[in-house]
This record gives C-alpha cells, sequence and structure tokens, in this order.
C-alpha cells in the first residue's frame, strides 16, 4: 500500500461474549480458539495480508485472557496495542477511546466476525467514491438480526436500521457486516466516556449530516461467530473450503488433516480429513477421529471412540468407545466411556460426563 494508504486498524472486543456461553465463563471471546489458534489469530492475519501491520484492541472484558493469548502479536506480523475499558462503552465507545492512537484512514472491525474479505479492494472502492465512511456490507438469509443497510443507486447510504424488530416490514436484505473503513477524524464525532452504539448512533448521525457515506457489496465468505453453533460451523467452513484459509492450524499437513507437533494416532485408528489434531493429541487404537473434528492440544481420544464434526478444546478426555458428533466441548473435559455426546450439545470447560451418559439424542 501506499503512504495514503491506511496503515491502521482497530477491533472492537469490549464484549463478554454472552451469546458464546458457557463457553466464554472461561476465556474471553477474542481468544477462543478456532483451529487450536486464538480467534483474533485470525482477523490478525486477514490485516497484515493487506498491509495493516499496526492494530489496536479495544477491550474490556477478560484482557488477561488475551494477553496471554496474543501479547503483542510480533509473532503474528503485527504491533498489537491494548486500550482497556474500565467499563464497556458499546461499539461506538471503544472506537472513541481508540482514537488518541489512530489517524488518517483506519479500518475497524467487529471483534467477533470472520471474513476473507478484499480490504485491498474496499481502499479502492473508498478513494473511487470520495468516501468518508465506508461499510462493508453483505446479504444474508434472516437480516433481522443485524443491522440492514439501505442504499441509494450510487451505493451510497441512505438508511441505518440495526435490527428491525418482527412486525417491520422488510427493505433489504443487505446488512452491516462488521467491517468499516473510516476517517479517524470522524471519531472525534462520537461523545467521550459513555457508551455509543456505531451502529444505532454514530452512522445514523453521519447519514443526516449528510457525510458521505457508502455501503461496499463485496462477494467474500462472512459469518458472525457470535453463538455456538456459529462457531463451530465456522471451523467446518475453514477445513472444508469454503472459507479462505489465511491462517492454517499449527502443524503439518498430511493427507488432507493438519497434525500438530507431537500428534500420534495409533496404527488402525482413523483420521479422516479434513480434521486439524492440536499439539500432543493422542488418538488410541480403533478410534476415529474426522471428518471435520478439531482437537485441541493435549486431548486424548479413547479406544474405539469416535470424533466426528466437533470441536474439543485443550486437554479433553474422551473414553472408550464414546461418540461425538456436532458438538463442542471445552477444556479439561472428561467424557466418560461410551458415553454419547450429539449435536448442538456444548459442555463447557472442567465439564465431567459419566459413562454411558447421553446428550442431545441424535448421536449415533
Amino acid at each position: 500500500m501506499t503512504a495514503e494508504r491506511p496503515v491502521q486498524a482497530v477491533i472492537l472486543a469490549g464484549g463478554q461474549g454472552t451469546r458464546l456461553r458457557p463457553l466464554t465463563h472461561a476465556r474471553a471471546k477474542p481468544v477462543v480458539p478456532l483451529l487450536n489458534r486464538p480467534f483474533l489469530a485470525h482477523q490478525l492475519a486477514l490485516l497484515r495480508a493487506h498491509g495493516i501491520a499496526d492494530v489496536i484492541l479495544a477491550c474490556s472484558y477478560r484482557v488477561d485472557d488475551v494477553r496471554r493469548a496474543l501479547g503483542d502479536a510480533e509473532h503474528l506480523g503485527v504491533s498489537l496495542r491494548y486500550v482497556v475499558e474500565e467499563e464497556p462503552l458499546g461499539t461506538g465507545g471503544g472506537v472513541r477511546n481508540a482514537a488518541d492512537l489512530a489517524a488518517g484512514t483506519i479500518f475497524v472491525l467487529n471483534g467477533d466476525i470472520l471474513t476473507d474479505v478484499d480490504l485491498s479492494a474496499m481502499v479502492r472502492f473508498h478513494e473511487a467514491h470520495g468516501a468518508r465512511a465506508t461499510i462493508f456490507i453483505t446479504r444474508v438469509a434472516d437480516p433481522r438480526q443485524y443491522g440492514l443497510v439501505e442504499l441509494d443507486a450510487d451505493g451510497r447510504v441512505r438508511r441505518f436500521r440495526e435490527k428491525p424488530p418482527a412486525d417491520e416490514p422488510l427493505t433489504t436484505d443487505t446488512v452491516n457486516a462488521g467491517a468499516y473503513l473510516l476517517d479517524a477524524a470522524l471519531l472525534g464525532r462520537i461523545p467521550a466516556g459513555r457508551v455509543v452504539s456505531i451502529e444505532r448512533e454514530f452512522f445514523p448521525e453521519l447519514i443526516a449530516d449528510g457525510i458521505p457515506c457508502f455501503g461496499w457489496p463485496a462477494p467474500a465468505y462472512w459469518r458472525d461467530i457470535g453463538s455456538p453453533a456459529a462457531y463451530r460451523e465456522a471451523q467446518l467452513d475453514l477445513l472444508e473450503g469454503r472459507a479462505r484459509m489465511l491462517l492454517p492450524p499449527p502443524g503439518a499437513l498430511r493427507d488432507g488433516s493438519w497434525f500438530g507437533d507431537g500428534a500420534v494416532a495409533a496404527a488402525d485408528a482413523r483420521i479422516v480429513a479434513p480434521t486439524a489434531l492440536g499439539e500432543r493429541v493422542h488418538v488410541a487404537a480403533r478410534a476415529r477421529v474426522g471428518p471435520g473434528a478439531v482437537v485441541g492440544p493435549e486431548s486424548r481420544i479413547g479406544p474405539g471412540a469416535v470424533v466426528e464434526g466437533a470441536v474439543l478444546w485443550e486437554r479433553v478426555e474422551v473414553g472408550e468407545d464414546a461418540l461425538l458428533q456436532g458438538c463442542v466441548v471445552g477444556a479439561d473435559v472428561r467424557i466418560g466411556a461410551r458415553a454419547r455426546v450429539g449435536p448442538d450439545v456444548v459442555l463447557e470447560s472442567g465439564a465431567v460426563i459419566p459413562e454411558r451418559t447421553t446428550l442431545g439424542g441424535r448421536a449415533s
């Protein structure tokens, strides 16, 4: 990028991850594991791929979790600085809190979106249209849970409607995808020291004041990972190639699956691609892992067990002949022999599931 182009980004990660509970009881949402890496590392990889190496993280909840997982992110090729809110200030307040560190044109990303969007193309659109604010928009099947963005014929934002009620007719299926390109000078419009919504206040006020604000539709992969189901599906999307993998799982690719350092499988165990095994994972005799499984570091899959389409965090113990399908399992969980854990089940870190227990009746 040229010197005039964006070199900074702000990531909004101040929420408590309530939709991801119980997973976020024990870990901050920005660093829940995605393909055995902290989720935020995937956003940093996207930024780095487009020449953005100066990143400001606006955060407030379990900040020590993030610092332990990422530090200054130098190992990911960026410089990560932390702006910590004493009290959560909302999406707009979080950006305003970082304003003193931002200059020029900056990217702003919501901290719970996974996308492979072409940020360089977004910059070109922004410049070509003389925009001062550009919103990445995408089409979704159920737009009511997001902010609707209505555009004029030239792409200028006409109206911004945040999560319209069920009895209000829909006028568009294009929604705010949580990635913005902004003139940093606009951040001074956000009141300091109070909760502000970038969606409900900041953007509508820009539009009302006639500031050039454009919507940019892009044919990119996009998913909000805020719920356990979406979080699991995002990992399948990456493993199965529906989303571009900007940051692969740790380890080496072998026969279509990823093996972390020290991961071992018995001679008669089956690792069915695509699957990701973390460091020092042990898969015992007769077990099958995959397809579509992510197994966290130091986990142990017992003899004859089956793990399919499931996401396991670190140090999970799966007992003999247990069956896990389509579930999400937190760290340090113990699953007894011949237990059945079915689709959509979410197990909190530290849970103990007795042998022969059945959870979520569709596992078979």
